[in-house]
């Protein structure tokens, strides 16, 4: 009884995600170009994903951290969501790349606020189901929607050629996402109660398994190419035309659905060494993206997609094993710093790169991620806390 509620309430957000993805998702599939349009250089749309990605990641390190000491987790999760939706439909209304690029950073404010919180609940009740397949499962759902956001924008794009009604259309499944949290607040106000928690012992630090962890994972962050500068490249190299850039980007999030469930039950399974084998696999998107024409380019999105998966779903189930459920929030929010970090550092490095040397740029991300084995490996010899 208590696993059927456990993986309703999963199930739940999955919808929440399912729909919010389909919001901002959509937006993202055509920010690259949109800006391009709007007269930025190739460095700029660098610049504005990643330090969209750092403001997304690293405001968790303080939103994680009240969401741990104040309890109030349902409440900015509803706070953060109603901000990163939000942020979306008004992208139609940007008349200058400037005032686009502050919406963008102000819809990850929003997933920055939402997430630990989020994510803290979600391992609760990931702990009665399996923490890979629980968070494989809502990472799944939430592809789903980054699947049929785009498509909804291409649609639009291809009849009506409009980028202002693309963004506009998308404030429906926002509102929709809005209303489902609600019901899901009301269902399930205390999700803690999934797990039995222990008596709180006060630690100065974080398990050093966490700490190597996280470095593994940022120098993945540091070398994966954001897609709103592969649509640029797509459209600045006429790989795809501007109808068809979101289908690459569709293309990548049903992959990365499919992937999050299949390397979800694998890490229930085989713990660490799913992500060596993720990271082998993805390593080399570059190349194909960047290299290859359309055919190319679309099996590099693939492999992208895997990657994405990979990393959306495990990530997350793995820390919830590394650290105490009451500090769980907090340690979200650590870890997503770092890691917005180095994917900022990384993705501001590689936008740089592409205006003056792209194969300089393939060998930067090829050399990050599989820098990472290594430390995986060191991972699979220390024992989880």
């Amino acid at each position: 009884m208590f696993r059927s509620s456990a993986l309703k309430f999963v199930i739940l957000l999955g919808v929440v995600s399912l729909l919010a993805d389909m919001t901002y998702e959509g937006a993202r599939s055509i920010t690259g170009p949109y800006l391009a349009i709007l007269g930025a250089s190739g460095a700029a749309v660098g610049f504005v994903a990643g330090f969209g990605e750092l403001i997304g990641y690293g405001l968790r390190l303080v939103s994680g951290y009240i969401s741990d000491r104040s309890g109030k987790y349902w409440t900015i999760t509803l706070l953060g969501y109603t901000v990163n939706l939000l942020a979306v439909p008004l992208l139609a209304l940007a008349g200058r790349w400037e005032i686009a690029a502050i919406l963008i950073m102000a819809e990850r404010m929003g997933k920055a606020i939402r997430a630990p919180a989020r994510d803290a609940m979600l391992s609760h009740a990931t702990h009665q189901i399996g923490r890979g397949w629980g968070f494989g499962l809502h990472e799944a759902l939430d592809q789903v929607g980054a699947l049929f956001g785009p498509l909804a924008v291409a649609g639009v794009l291809y009849f009506k050629g409009s980028y202002q009604m693309s963004f506009g259309i998308l404030l429906v499944p926002a509102l929709l996402a809005l209303s489902v949290l609600i019901v899901a607040r009301f269902t399930y106000p205390r999700p803690r109660d999934f797990e039995s928690v222990s008596v709180k012992l006060e630690s100065k630090g974080f398990p050093r398994i966490f700490w190597l962890y996280m470095f593994a994972v940022g120098l993945i962050a540091a070398g994966y190419v954001d897609f709103p500068l592969i649509a640029y490249h797509f459209k600045k190299a006429s790989i795809a035309s501007d109808g068809s850039i979101p289908i690459f980007y569709a293309v990548a999030m049903g992959v990365d659905a499919l992937a999050a469930l299949v390397f979800g039950r694998l890490f229930d399974r085989m713990g660490i060494p799913v992500l060596i084998v993720a990271a082998l696999i993805s390593a080399f998107f570059a190349p194909l993206v960047f290299w290859g024409g359309f055919h190319l380019a679309l099996l590099g999105m693939v492999l992208w997609g895997i990657g994405m998966g990979a990393q959306e779903s495990i990530l997350r189930a793995a820390i919830a094993g590394m650290v105490p459920a009451h500090r769980r929030g907090t340690a979200y929010g650590i870890f997503n710093t770092g890691y917005g970090l180095l994917w900022f550092l990384g993705s501001a490095l590689m936008g740089i790169l592409y205006d003056f040397s792209i194969p300089a740029l393939i060998v930067f991300s090829v050399v990050m991620q599989l820098g990472s084995v290594p430390l995986f490996l060191l991972l699979i010899k220390k024992p989880a806390v």
